[in-house]
């Protein structure tokens, strides 16, 4: 393996956590009973991975499986349609509680609001989310995809009716033209999860709407297992991480778990960031080859940044063959663990936790999360094989090796 996990424990300062609120209980509960209010809406799969634990080391492991959420392969939808939902509701002087999925689909919303233009950038997971959205309540949506995109992402995008394109140019860079073109269009919206000054309702708003990701987790504890004291979360700009730790630390204010980062190599915003240890988030630019897509983003979202530098013990960036090796375990998994269809931008976490107990390479970052034979782990895992094709050359063919 040419290519190595770089890793920063936090010693950055600490702000004054104004942003840790987004992720209240009050505001997670509100998301939540807006989805609710979807006939698609169920709780996706909590895999206990005993066997994989016992083999590792561990006291339990479990994946957050989001591949099943709302039959559209990934988590991205959340947040796309309770935004809408929010800019919708203060358009016509609603309470987002009113804006259910029966309203918001209804001819009353066409005589109340009439239509918008909803621009976005994205890899494939939160333009296809953005798109199912709109769609579903007769809007119009805009997608522009970074280079390097792949043709089954752009084609579930435009699926849903969207307008798309790939451009030649990086997410961060499609994330300024989608913005430039909704401030030119008469009523275009920009829905994006990178949050800059001036530009953080909407971004916060799709922090709060990750609250359905977080159910079963604390089922699963109320069932009498062990609560996970360390969650492992991917971060493209950082919107999930933040919003996954904003909420944990809020439901446990006296004893919150230990929270680790992982990024893609080639856009690992958040690790430089740590890394320069000033608590000033760092911006990577230019092209980002990986195939964790869905994380190559450069610049950071102000609101998780602001989170994640408070409450995270640990930023990680990874290359592919972590992802690669998470995908691979998780599709063949221990005799009687469930399978999981992890995507390149999902499996990440999976991959780093098999890792950091196997490699003896990593044992300061394994010392430093606290893994150890009494462990309880969490990963969450963001989606499902959105590329069938590269999921397949993947697990099957063996591309980015382990070893």
């Amino acid at each position: 393996m040419a290519d190595k996990i770089q890793w920063a424990g936090n010693t950055m300062p600490k702000s004054d956590d104004k942003h840790l609120g987004i992720m209240s209980l009050d505001h997670v509960k509100k998301a939540r009973a807006f989805h609710q209010s979807f006939p698609q809406y169920t709780v996706t799969p909590l895999a206990r991975l005993d066997g994989q634990a016992a083999r590792l080391g561990l006291s339990n492991l479990c994946v957050k499986d989001e591949s099943y959420r709302f039959g559209l392969n990934a988590f991205k939808v959340l947040g796309g349609s309770f935004a809408m939902a929010n800019y919708i509701a203060d358009e016509t002087g609603k309470d987002v509680a009113e804006c259910t999925f029966d309203y918001l689909t209804s001819d009353q919303l066409a005589k109340d609001f009439g239509q918008a233009t909803f621009f976005t950038a994205t890899d494939g997971n939160h333009g296809r989310g953005v798109a199912w959205a709109a769609n579903k309540l007769g809007q119009k949506a805009v997608v522009h995809m970074p280079k390097g995109s792949t043709k089954p992402r752009f084609d579930n995008i435009a699926a849903e009716g969207a307008t798309v394109t790939i451009e030649e140019v990086n997410y961060d860079e499609c994330v300024r033209m989608a913005a430039a073109e909704a401030d030119a269009c008469e009523r275009g919206v920009i829905v994006q999860d990178t949050a800059w000054e001036g530009y953080e309702k909407i971004p916060s708003w799709i922090m709060e709407a990750t609250a359905p990701c977080f159910r079963g987790c604390r089922a699963a504890a109320r069932d009498g297992h062990q609560p996970p004291d360390a969650r492992v979360c991917p971060a493209g700009v950082g919107s999930l991480a933040g919003a996954v730790v904003g909420y944990f630390t809020n439901l446990y204010p006296d004893n919150p778990p230990t929270f680790v980062v992982v990024e893609c190599a080639p856009a690992a915003c958040l690790y430089k960031g740590a890394a320069a240890g000033d608590g000033d988030p760092r911006i990577v630019d230019g092209d980002m080859p990986s195939i964790m897509a869905g994380l190559c983003c450069g610049e950071p979202n102000i609101l998780g940044w602001d989170i994640l530098r408070n409450h995270t013990t640990a930023f990680v960036s990874c290359p592919d063959w972590v992802t690669a090796r998470g995908m691979r375990t998780l599709g063949a998994p221990e005799k009687g663990d469930p399978r999981v269809i992890s995507g390149e931008s999902g499996a990440v976490t999976t991959g780093l936790v098999e890792t950091l107990m196997l490699d003896p390479e990593y044992a300061e970052l394994k010392e430093l999360i606290g893994l150890d034979k009494t462990s309880s782990v969490l990963c969450f895992s963001t989606e499902g094989d959105t590329d069938p094709d590269q999921y397949r050359r993947i697990v099957w063919e063996g591309e980015y090796p382990t070893c």
